[in-house]
């Protein structure tokens, strides 16, 4: 079974673009979620997993019209993984989550407090002994396979 459930705060505005498919557009959502992950080594310390999801059709145009940087979800869906080339020849790895149900974790005038939030964004790291790595917004994904 292939099932996600994450609450996070969103760390930009989602990035939405529309694919045409015959007559039909179809709206496809991009965001990342800073979702806290608490670990004690020396005292309680508090990080964050960025996690990039997307959303599409209905999905994509409720995020495009409701969620804004700051703004806490729930996201319920699957996790995806792919591969592709970059420009120098290295194959680099994705995962991200597909987006099955979302929707707000708070009320409205706490989200429009956190309209400004700005999380504290972690630098790429060798894969942990999850056999994750952390990969920063900045990458360029325009040659995904998937990529749409």
């Amino acid at each position: 079974m292939n099932k996600v459930i994450l609450m996070g705060r969103l760390t930009r505005d989602p990035e939405v673009r529309y694919s045409t498919s015959g007559d039909n557009q179809l709206a496809i959502a991009r965001y990342t979620l800073a979702v806290d992950r608490r670990f004690r080594r020396d005292g309680d310390q508090q990080t964050a997993d960025f996690i990039r999801c997307v959303a599409f059709g209905r999905g994509g145009e409720f995020a495009e019209k409701y969620f804004h940087q700051g703004t806490k979800i729930v996201v319920e869906g699957r996790i995806q993984t792919g591969s592709y080339q970059n420009k120098e020849g290295q194959t680099v790895y994705t995962t991200e989550v597909v987006v099955e149900n979302q929707e707000f974790a708070e009320s409205k005038a706490a989200a429009e407090q956190n309209h400004n939030y700005q999380p504290q964004e972690a630098a790429p790291t060798a894969p942990a002994g999850d056999g994750f790595m952390n990969i920063p917004d900045s990458v360029d994904d325009s040659g995904l396979p998937f990529n749409f």
